[in-house]
This record gives C-alpha cells, structure tokens and sequence, in this order.
C-alpha cells in the first residue's frame, strides 16, 4: 500500500551526540520523501558536530568522531535543507518529542528560518506505543515480521519506520490514510514549545512544565517574578522554547 498524500511527506530519522535537544547535535540525518504522485527521494547526509560524540553513544549508532571529522558543519547545509523540506509534513519514530525539536532547533542556531506553524507530524512511536507499547526493533518485528538489521543506523532506521507507518495504517480500521488525521493522532497536544517546557493547561493557556513554576500559569509568574523571563532567555533552553516565551511575552501574557 501507499501513503495518501496531499503534499509531500518526509519520513527522517536523526543519529546525534546525545540525548538534549539544546545541547547535543546531529551528526546524521537520513530522510525519505515521499510525493504525492507515489515517487520518493532518499538521502543520508552526515555533519561535523563540532563537539565529540561521547564513546558511549557511539557504540550505540556506531559513528565515531573521525567518521565525520571531514563532514560539514549542520549550518552550512541548513539552507539547503530548509528549501528541500519546503511544504512538506514529517514523520518519523518519536519525531514529535525528539527528533523534529532538535532538527528544528539546529536550523535556529543556524539562523536559518524553519516554518512549523503550517506543517503535520506524524509520529510512528506514538501510534505504537498507544496500540502496542513497545520498541522501533519491536514494531518492525510485530508489524513487518522482519528483524531489524543495523538498528541505531539513520537509513536503517527511517527504511523500518515507514514500512511500520504503512503497516499500522493497514492494520488498525480506526486509523486513516490521510496525515492530516495522523497529524492529529500522534500529535502532542498540550505542548506550547516542541521541548514541552510550556504546556496549555484545561483552560488553553501557557504554563510552565518544569521547575520551581512547574502548574503555573506564565502570565502569572511574569507578573510575580519578571526577571524569570531574563533568566530563561539566557539560560541553558532552546532556542524554540525562548521564541515562544517572547511570543507569549509580546501577546501580552507577561504583562
């Protein structure tokens, strides 16, 4: 079977330094996409993270730091990239709370811009683990019954993901083809950010999700406490959730 796509579709996978969305990089990004006329592009590109990879998760995706000692640098491919993924929704195996915040995240720290506000996600994982509750090696083996061969490699990995995505789409009647509805299958509703350190709350409106203000309410907390704005917005945060601070702040929350 075959995805039906009203524009195109870019199933990806990223292999990164670690686990932060703010402090760790991409060193590989495999990605599919798919047209809505059935044909699909892939490509694997690799990136000099310019921090080392420590040696344990380089055991797990095995890219060591002198694989990628000659590769370029994420910003100096970022504006290629953004013009590639023009118009395009994404899916991908925990996309929505990892791998789409960090991509996202590197092409704000290469000042390049990377709209979010008009595109789907579809996130695999959450399909997954709302039906299942298991692992991509798992899925691959209880949808495709396939074992996953080079499991942790970007291109091995996105090759598995779609196969799960259309798999799943077959198997469950309550889901449909179409990614708008994945979209909002899969998407995570209460996140303001794409980190989650702002969430709406029952009423729709921003609080925080972490620390000492974790429950209230932002508008609430600038009022009380101005400076914490200054101090998110110098702090160790991404730069994704510092832009929605400053949206929330100028759309008067804060005053």
């Amino acid at each position: 079977m075959s995805l039906h796509l009203k524009r195109p579709l870019v199933v990806f996978d990223l292999e990164t330094t670690g686990t932060s969305i703010n402090a760790d990089r991409i060193v590989e990004l495999s990605y599919i996409k798919l047209m809505p006329d059935g044909k699909e592009v892939s490509k694997t590109m690799r990136f000099n993270p310019g921090i080392p990879i420590p040696h344990e998760v380089s055991l797990i995706h095995g890219i060591y730091d002198e694989d990628i000692v000659n590769e370029p640098a994420f910003k100096l491919k970022a504006k290629q990239l953004a013009e590639e993924f023009k118009g395009c929704d994404f899916a991908g195996f925990n996309s929505n709370k990892f791998d789409f915040p960090l991509l996202v995240e590197e092409f704000l720290r290469a000042g390049v811009e990377f709209d979010v506000e008009n595109r789907k996600f579809v996130d695999a994982q959450r399909i997954y683990h709302m039906m299942e509750q298991r692992t991509l090696s798992a899925a691959y083996k209880f949808y495709c019954n396939k074992e996953l061969v080079n499991a942790h490699s970007a291109e091995a990995d996105t090759r598995a993901t779609l196969e799960v995505l259309l798999a799943q789409i077959e198997k469950y009647e309550q889901l449909q083809n179409d990614v708008d509805f994945l979209h909002q299958f899969t998407k995570q509703d209460k996140n303001v950010d794409l980190a989650g350190r702002l969430v709406s709350n029952a009423d729709g409106k921003p609080v925080f999700n972490f620390g000492k203000h974790k429950g209230k309410l932002v508008s609430e907390v600038f009022k009380a406490e101005p400076s914490y704005y200054d101090w998110m917005m110098n702090g160790d945060f991404a730069e994704d959730t510092k832009r929605r601070l400053t949206q929330i702040k100028l759309q008067g929350f804060g005053k």
